[in-house]
């Protein structure tokens, strides 16, 4: 998988670096959310899968590879 942001839809509420710490991070200077693992390990799916689900901008998205 591979995790993208679309940092024109980010509005800075830190959803997603609750739920997947270890993938989201957070710039704020920018005020936007920073992808650290863009192709993360299946194992944190779930929490990916919960990231993107609950942000409220729907900013986040997850590509097959």
């Amino acid at each position: 998988m591979r995790v993208v942001a679309d940092l024109d839809l980010c509005q800075g509420h830190q959803m997603c670096t609750g739920e997947a710490p270890d993938v989201f991070g957070f710039d704020a200077d920018a005020d936007r959310v920073v992808v650290l693992q863009e192709n993360p390990d299946e194992s944190l799916r779930p929490q990916v899968d919960a990231a993107v689900k609950y942000c409220p901008a729907m900013a986040l998205a997850i590509k097959e590879d």
